[in-house]
């Protein structure tokens, strides 16, 4: 934990208040905040600030009431069930390059599923990556798609650890299925729901191997992350200092979200 957390964090805080480049990682020199003041002065870094939000809040609503209808389904006693529950975790077993191909092929230009079956129904064929409108909403996709299962099955195994008896008991109070999964299910998945959203929004807001694949950030910065930002920064402009300051500012704002969520979970 120092040797991989802890130091290269507090290293990093350090560099933020610094200039310095990967060309002379040598030269170093305390500047302060000035790091910070451009950052904040920077419409790209704004920019990213945004789409980083969006795309978190996106994914993480999305995968968590995804997950969630899968969950209900899972735990049902069908036939079957014990394939689909296999088959359901292949997504978060496909490694992110190999997702990011798949998605491209089926949204390639002219000879891609999805322009097949658009053209076939007279729509347009374009390339859905390199549309300004349609490029964050497909990266935020394929993070749902991804991590979906991983949610789903973790709230699968929260609802089959509740006893039998408060079903049983509530059915015979008269309750229905929306009532019990009300007052019942929610309630006692309600830690593990905690533990997921915490988990997915770091990952989401964290967000760059598939979105640096994908698009590189682009078209004209429409799916520019803070992740794909601090990459930029750090090994394209080479200004270490200030990419520093821009992972800063994420480990800040993760570190209120989650203490604050937490805060209010236990508080319900």
């Amino acid at each position: 934990m120092l040797v991989i957390i802890v130091y290269p964090t507090i290293q990093a805080l350090w560099i933020s208040f610094h200039s310095r480049s990967f060309l002379n990682p040598e030269d170093v020199e305390w500047i302060g905040l000035v790091n910070y003041q451009e950052l904040f002065a920077d419409p790209v870094f704004t920019l990213a600030l945004k789409q980083t939000i969006l795309l978190t809040v996106g994914a993480v609503v999305s995968m968590y009431l995804l997950g969630l209808g899968l969950a209900l389904l899972l735990k049902e006693n069908l036939p079957g069930i014990g394939k689909l529950r296999s088959l359901s975790m292949v997504p978060w077993v496909i490694p992110p390059v190999v997702i990011v191909i798949i998605w491209t092929w089926m949204f390639q230009v002219d000879y891609g599923l999805v322009n097949l079956l658009m053209k076939m129904v007279g729509g347009p064929n374009k390339s859905w990556f390199g549309d300004k409108s349609w490029a964050l909403p497909l990266v935020t996709m394929l993070r749902v798609w991804k991590d979906a299962p991983f949610v789903a099955i973790a709230l699968m195994a929260s609802m089959q650890s509740i006893p039998e008896e408060y079903y049983e008991a509530a059915k015979i109070d008269g309750a229905g299925r929306l009532q019990m999964f009300r007052y019942i299910t929610l309630p006692n998945i309600s830690y593990i729901s905690m533990i997921m959203i915490v988990i997915e929004t770091i990952a989401a807001f964290n967000s760059f191997q598939m979105i640096y694949i994908a698009t590189g950030g682009g078209p004209v910065n429409a799916t520019e992350v803070l992740g794909t930002y601090v990459y930029q920064q750090a090994f394209r402009e080479y200004a270490l200092g200030y990419a520093s300051a821009v992972g800063a500012v994420m480990l800040t704002l993760l570190a209120i979200f989650t203490v604050v969520y937490i805060v209010l979970e236990d508080t319900e």
